[in-house]
């Protein structure tokens, strides 16, 4: 830790804020513990996924940006297209999901993107560890 200068910790400290408020907005806005009355379950699943998904995603970042070079250094040439294919499938599934079309299939939507978000979630995991 010493050998950290103090721009360098601080920017530490913003990334790991900018996750806690990152992942503040988005508990606040999917509202995990309101139960659905139609389809409790499988929105529940699919919340509960994406929250998982993102706090490993945010972690992930995190730690790759505490290594040198950024996250562009640790996801190198076709695991950095896979890792931005990663970052935004689940959150564009997330906000379309109340588009009416989807509306008269919502359990199925959401137990696909249920299964989607983890294993988004289990790539990451892969990418970062190799």
């Amino acid at each position: 830790m010493s050998n950290y200068s103090f721009p360098e910790m601080m920017n530490y400290i913003m990334g790991a804020l900018f996750a806690v408020i990152v992942f503040s907005i988005a508990y606040a806005y999917l509202k995990p513990h309101k139960f659905h009355h139609a389809r409790p379950l499988s929105t529940l699943a699919l919340k509960g996924s994406y929250l998982l998904y993102l706090i490993v995603m945010l972690v992930v970042i995190y730690f790759a940006s505490l290594r040198g070079g950024g996250v562009s250094q640790v996801f190198e040439g076709p695991e950095f297209f896979i890792f931005l294919v990663v970052l935004f499938v689940p959150t564009a599934a997330i906000f379309s999901r109340k588009i009416t079309r989807f509306s008269t299939k919502r359990i199925r939507y959401n137990l696909i993107f249920t299964a989607v978000n983890m294993i988004m979630t289990l790539t990451v995991i892969l990418l970062y560890r190799l």
